[in-house]
């Protein structure tokens, strides 16, 4: 059967994705490398999204707690919670887990290096974390955080830090950004604006619900912690619980997404581009030794 053939945009999403993510992850690489600080205000503004969608999920947790149905409760806050995706999206902020799967898609075509690549997902974590700290220093001087706000974040913290496993994280952190990604790459696909927001939104609502583990979410909430109870934070766990989500939500995202998506939907396009490339230094370096 000749491959040529295939129509791999009614198989796969073909080359209108690729050239989406490619162009995607071109456009991050200029801005970290030459516009840096841009970069990290972009993380840092993902940062401090993230940061206020948890103080207001925490908020509506504790105002409806009372005289809610559990159930109900996670069920309002996790949907609450999905706010925060769409509003990074379309403010064009930088998430460390929604670019494990861009630039794994970019290591796959051997589109741009592993060094570069590491570099990025160290700058937008650290920017992420960067955002919340600033959030949280401005919060502090204010009424906002309730006893009750307090000590959910309090009960949360120590859950995550204390009593999960390390296994017990990564597996969590790995179904956390399969749900994310999985929800981009549909909402890649659709051009309707809230049909768009839609699909973003019940990806993490699925997640925030099933209770499981986003590395950039986390730290915000240990920053959180920082700042109204120092003393109660158990150190060694949160570097368990980042370093257990971090590796879980890259496999949920840049493995099982993105290398998958990026498998499915190489047809070779950028094979003909190397090879065209060879074929004209190889006519080059002829007319120079004729």
């Amino acid at each position: 059967m000749n491959n040529t053939n295939i129509k791999w945009d009614t198989i796969f999403y073909g080359r209108k994705w690729v050239s989406n993510i490619i162009e995607t992850i071109q456009k991050k690489d200029v801005l970290q490398s030459f516009y840096f600080k841009r970069y990290l205000m972009r993380a840092m503004m993902a940062g401090f999204i993230i940061s206020i969608i948890s103080v207001f999920v925490l908020m509506v947790k504790t105002t409806f707690a009372p005289d809610v149905p559990l159930g109900v409760v996670n069920m309002v806050g996790s949907v609450t919670f999905s706010f925060a995706l769409v509003l990074i999206l379309f403010t064009n902020s930088e998430l460390l887990t929604s670019n494990f799967m861009y630039f794994t898609v970019g290591l796959y075509y051997h589109l741009i290096p592993p060094i570069r690549v590491l570099n990025i997902f160290l700058l937008c974590f650290f920017g992420n974390i960067a955002g919340a700290f600033f959030f949280f220093g401005i919060l502090r001087f204010s009424d906002v955080m309730s006893p009750d706000m307090i000590g959910m974040l309090e009960q949360m913290v120590h859950t995550k830090t204390v009593t999960y496993t390390f296994g017990n994280i990564l597996v969590r952190a790995i179904f956390a950004n399969f749900f994310i990604n999985i929800a981009l790459v549909i909402a890649m696909q659709i051009d309707d604006v809230l049909a768009k927001m839609f699909v973003m939104m019940f990806g993490v609502t699925i997640f925030a619900f099933m209770g499981f583990e986003h590395v950039v979410y986390n730290a915000t909430l240990f920053v959180g912690h920082l700042y109204y109870n120092v003393s109660a934070l158990h150190f060694g766990g949160v570097v368990k619980n980042i370093v257990a989500a971090f590796i879980g939500n890259y496999i949920g995202g840049g493995l099982i997404i993105g290398l998958f998506y990026a498998y499915l939907n190489d047809h070779g396009q950028f094979k003909i581009i190397k090879n065209s490339k060879r074929a004209k230094q190889y006519n080059h370096k002829a007319e120079m030794k004729s």
